[in-house]
């Protein structure tokens, strides 16, 4: 029963995603960009639903920009959990553009890309984050820069903060946490190390009671401090909102 429940989700989720491809080419052309963004958070909230992964969200997320959200990294289902809690840009590395499928569905999402291993580029995503915090945007960050196991915080890099520092916008701290049907922390989604995507998408696919938190907590300013500083604060709310 397990596994005809895991392949008939995955056609479902398979068949959300071409969905997915075709409003992005035929109906975003002739869409307001308020219009596609709630159409990303729709369509978010439904994938989370063909999963069978229940959304639930604690705290509250920004009505609107400019802000830069920053929070822990779990899983490859963060980003549709934060799309589906509040609209956002993300800012990912560049590898995930390619990727079948997905990268068509980021990028329809509007989300920027960065070269991590290029100083070069990072800067330059610095100033395109500005820009569209300068333009009222929600944009969100994972400073980890890369997945962890839901256990441990791994120590938040600074470098992107600066584009909230030279805006002079606040960065809100957010807190995802995936737990099984007895409440406890699960490590059905995870996808870290060796893990490949198609085998964490199966795992999360074949897992019953999957519950996403996402906890917002509060809005602040830089109020002097530098990026490195800002980043260490940070990293101590995240902790506190993800103990809670």
């Amino acid at each position: 029963m397990r596994l005809l429940r895991a392949c008939g989700r995955a056609a479902r989720v398979v068949a959300h995603i071409f969905g997915g491809l075709a409003t992005i080419l035929f109906r975003f052309p002739r869409m307001a960009q308020a219009q596609r963004d709630l159409q990303v958070q729709a369509w978010a909230t439904e994938m989370l639903a063909r999963l069978g992964v229940r959304l639930v969200v604690h705290g509250t997320p920004p009505v609107g920009g400019p802000v830069l959200l920053v929070s822990n990294h779990i899983s490859w289902l963060d980003i549709l959990v934060l799309h589906a809690a509040r609209h956002c840009r993300f800012v990912s590395k560049s590898d995930v553009r390619n990727w079948p499928l997905i990268g068509r569905l980021a990028t329809g999402a509007g989300t920027l890309y960065v070269e991590r291993r290029s100083r070069r580029d990072a800067m330059r995503v610095v100033h395109a984050m500005a820009q569209a915090l300068r333009d009222g945007e929600i944009l969100a960050i994972f400073p980890e820069g890369t997945t962890g196991d839901g256990d441990v915080l791994l120590p938040f890099h600074a470098n992107l903060l600066q584009a909230a520092i030279s805006t002079n916008v606040p960065i809100q701290p957010v807190a995802l946490r995936f737990v099984d049907a007895q409440g406890r922390t699960t490590q059905a989604a995870s996808y870290i190390g060796d893990e490949s995507l198609v085998g964490s998408l199966w795992r999360t696919l074949c897992t019953s009671g999957i519950a996403a938190h996402v906890r917002f907590g509060t809005a602040e300013s830089a109020q002097g401090r530098d990026r490195r500083g800002w980043a260490q604060d940070l990293w101590t709310e995240v902790e506190r909102l993800r103990r809670i």
